[in-house]
């Protein structure tokens, strides 16, 4: 540089290679092609008032701006506990441009490759007519299979057992509730009883807060038997039966009953005795076969059912297709 007139001279060309270097940086940009990916990407042009650029490795002209991330807004949709609302207004679009975004969850069946299982059975509502049934691996709270009903069926548990086994799974016992039959149906499959699923059996009939001494005593007895072994529980119960077997026998006395057999005093309370009695040998599978892993209760799928509801409480007023298309998306993420 030197000095000509007073005027640094150098000044001048040297603004003017800035100007030109700025010039031509504002036509590289850092934008990606949205057909291939490339960063190799130039300005080219304007369509209105909207900026076009132009991939030098494919040839593709396309329109500038924020784009929407389909899978994103899924996810948002799925995990973040966002109504369609709120992801009208985050996305700048409408309601019915964020229904179609999520039109492209798309369910697709995975088969564990783990094939040694025990499982866990059991089914929840949302109102009276829909219903989610699960069968879930123990071990790795994975859902093997799932399917929506609109009742609780022993012929539809039996369908998934015989898809598992279709698959090559070999199952090694099954957790299931009060359910009548389905132990029988599931033979020779071991099968446990959840606990908990008998202190709620207990419980109704005997009420949260009896009067009756041997309910009380009863209902004590059940609530304990998580906390118990085998040969404890079954000689308290013994004992139980003992002490109160008159009380638990006894008839009505009224002559103006026309029946041969009188019916008897406390019908709640033996109908609670002889639940315990028949479901007893099933209450302790797991204290018995002690290698198939199996747990006492249900708690873990209850877990599951807990978790999904949450997530669905948000989307209150949802369809069914809707509501079928979220569990299934959740479910593959999570479970």
């Amino acid at each position: 540089c030197c000095w000509q007139g007073g005027k640094h001279v150098g000044q001048n060309i040297c603004n003017y290679l800035i100007y030109i270097s700025l010039q031509r940086l504002s036509l590289i940009c850092l934008k990606k092609c949205f057909y291939c990916g490339s960063s190799n990407v130039v300005k080219n042009g304007l369509r209105g008032r909207r900026q076009m650029y132009k991939c030098k490795d494919c040839n593709k002209q396309f329109i500038g701006g924020k784009r929407r991330d389909k899978s994103q807004v899924i996810t948002d949709y799925v995990e973040g506990k966002q109504t369609l609302v709120q992801l009208s207004a985050k996305y700048n679009v409408s309601e019915r441009t964020i229904r179609r975004d999520l039109e492209g969850m798309r369910f697709v069946h995975s088969v564990a490759k783990y094939k040694e299982v025990t499982v866990q059975l059991d089914t929840t509502y949302w109102g009276r007519n829909f219903g989610l049934m699960v069968i879930k691996d123990v071990l790795r709270n994975k859902v093997l299979w799932h399917k929506y009903v609109r009742s609780e069926t022993i012929a539809q548990y039996i369908e998934g057992i015989f898809w598992l086994k279709s698959q090559g799974f070999k199952i090694y016992g099954a957790v299931i509730d009060g359910m009548r039959g389905l132990a029988q149906a599931l033979y020779p499959i071991p099968v446990q009883m959840c606990q908990f699923h008998q202190i709620l059996i207990t419980r109704r009939y005997l009420t949260q807060d009896p009067d009756l001494e041997a309910s009380i005593e009863l209902l004590d007895l059940v609530k304990s038997i998580t906390r118990m072994d085998k040969e404890s529980f079954i000689g308290a119960f013994n004992e139980w039966y003992e002490k109160y077997k008159d009380v638990l026998n006894e008839r009505v006395n009224d002559k103006r009953i026309k029946r041969y057999t009188p019916p008897y005093m406390r019908p709640k309370l033996r109908s609670a005795y002889l639940s315990l009695r028949r479901n007893m040998p099933l209450l302790w599978t797991f204290y018995d076969h002690p290698e198939t892993g199996l747990p006492n209760t249900n708690n873990a799928i209850e877990g599951l059912f807990s978790d999904i509801k949450s997530k669905l409480r948000v989307h209150r007023g949802i369809s069914k297709d809707n509501r079928k298309k979220l569990l299934d998306e959740y479910i593959m993420r999570h479970y």
